[in-house]
């Protein structure tokens, strides 16, 4: 078995919407808050951020202006338990991953608590199904996932990795597993040991190219589900 770990969801980059989705620290409820969509979308396929809006109210928060009236490049789409991927990122499913491996998702997340930290949490885990060429689903498809709802066509080298329901999903409560330390915000080091390590230097997180891979998946999802997770097929 093998396991990568893969960041998503909006954050303080541009390209992020330059906002994070709130977390309560203290139940582990969190808004999953997709980044905006940068190219144009079948309008009837079209994810706006009204559909999280009330996910984010729940929080006591609103989101804000720049995207509250724009769309979202709904990646993951848990209700569809769907991932899409292009360029090295996809090169790199592709070629380490198969059926029944995994693919770990986190984020970057606001506390809503006092003093309102950044929280680096597991949102999501999926068990592959398969991984296909995005140009491959038919036209029935397409609301499927973020990458065949463009008006473009996918990029030949453009991916869709479906999950396996049952056993993959968004988490009810989300995990966090990271914090700021060393000049970066980085897997906590007990973490990192019950894990069996990640392929990058001291847990380093960061949206890269360059995907961490986990060095001993069957161990990491040993300890996943001693944490008792409720996976969920819905975004929120």
């Amino acid at each position: 078995m093998k396991a990568l770990l893969v960041r998503v969801g909006a954050d303080q980059s541009e390209g992020g919407g330059s906002w994070n989705g709130p977390v309560n620290t203290q139940t582990g409820a969190f808004a999953y808050v997709p980044i905006p969509e940068s190219k144009p979308t079948h309008s009837n396929l079209a994810t706006p951020y009204s559909k999280v809006a009330e996910s984010v109210s729940g929080f006591g928060l609103a989101l804000p202006s720049h995207l509250a009236s724009g769309h979202m490049h709904l990646d993951p789409d848990f209700e569809h338990l769907t991932y899409g991927d292009q360029g090295q990122r996809a090169k790199q499913i592709q070629s380490k991953l198969r059926e029944g491996d995994l693919i770990v998702f986190y984020a970057g997340l606001a506390d809503t608590q006092p003093g309102r930290c950044l929280v680096y949490a597991l949102i999501g885990l999926y068990v592959i199904d398969s991984i296909i060429p995005a140009t491959s689903l038919p036209q029935t498809a397409w609301d499927s996932n973020a990458h065949t709802r463009r008006v473009l066509p996918p990029n030949a080298s453009d991916i869709v990795v479906k999950a396996k329901p049952g056993v993959s999903g968004r988490l009810k409560r989300c995990i966090p597993v990271g914090s700021y330390r060393n000049r970066a915000y980085r897997v906590e080091p007990r973490l990192l040991d019950e894990w069996g390590g990640l392929t990058v230097n001291d847990g380093y997180l960061q949206r890269s190219a360059r995907l961490p891979e986990f060095r001993d998946a069957a161990r990491f999802l040993d300890w996943f589900h001693a944490q008792k997770p409720e996976l969920l097929a819905r975004n929120n």
